[in-house]
């Protein structure tokens, strides 16, 4: 039995690194932005006025990034039967009992929720984000319709947020995880335990 089983290769997890780099900075120059007791955070694009420049053109590198990883996992998040047991079973899976749990493949009930709620939470940060894009779009735009791409801007980044947050929790959470996205490999019992039916694909048992 091979001890070791490939998750994510050099290119994925670059591409998935990068995208993770361009949320932490999108998120604390919209912050910086949102709200004025946050305007501090402008310092790391090097002030407001270069934070109002690069946050939209970094939002732009981080949907198409996202894109990147959206083609090679896409096949792989499509529900099926059994991710609608899992979820239903979300109390055991809270509970880290994994045993009697519907066999998964590569990805989960959960991952697979989280990646359909983060591309619709990408998709409209896009639209709205080029609608209040100043100088560049926002003028074409009456106001009745930028305020309300501004409101679906706020909500969507809070949505994405959380998300994220829920995504790092269960990387911390099931152990090995985190090892898949920086090293690239884990264990096949590690495999066996969380995706039985992707580890069957891969490994030929």
């Amino acid at each position: 039995m091979r001890k070791e089983i490939e998750r994510y290769s050099a290119n994925e997890r670059v591409n998935h690194w990068f995208t993770a780099i361009a949320f932490v900075v999108l998120t604390s120059s919209g912050l910086s932005l949102f709200h004025p007791s946050m305007f501090w955070l402008t310092n790391l694009l090097g002030g407001g006025t270069w934070t109002r420049i690069l946050h939209p053109f970094i939002g732009v590198a981080m949907f198409l990034s996202f894109l990147v990883m959206v083609r090679s996992f896409w096949g792989q998040n499509k529900f099926t039967r059994n991710d609608g047991r899992w979820l239903s079973r979300w109390r055991d899976v809270m509970n880290n009992r994994e045993e009697g749990l519907p066999e998964v493949g590569r990805y989960n009930g959960g991952q697979k929720l989280l990646f359909w709620v983060m591309l619709l939470t990408m998709i409209l940060l896009l639209v709205s984000g080029i609608v209040i894009w100043q100088p560049y779009f926002a003028p074409v735009f009456p106001i009745t319709i930028l305020r309300l791409a501004v409101l679906m801007h706020a909500f969507s980044a809070f949505v994405l947020i959380l998300g994220i947050i829920v995504h790092i929790y269960a990387a911390m959470w099931v152990k090995g995880s985190i090892r898949a996205m920086t090293r690239g490999y884990v264990s096949s019992a590690w495999a066996k335990k969380h995706h039985a039916a992707w580890y069957r694909d891969v490994s030929g048992s």
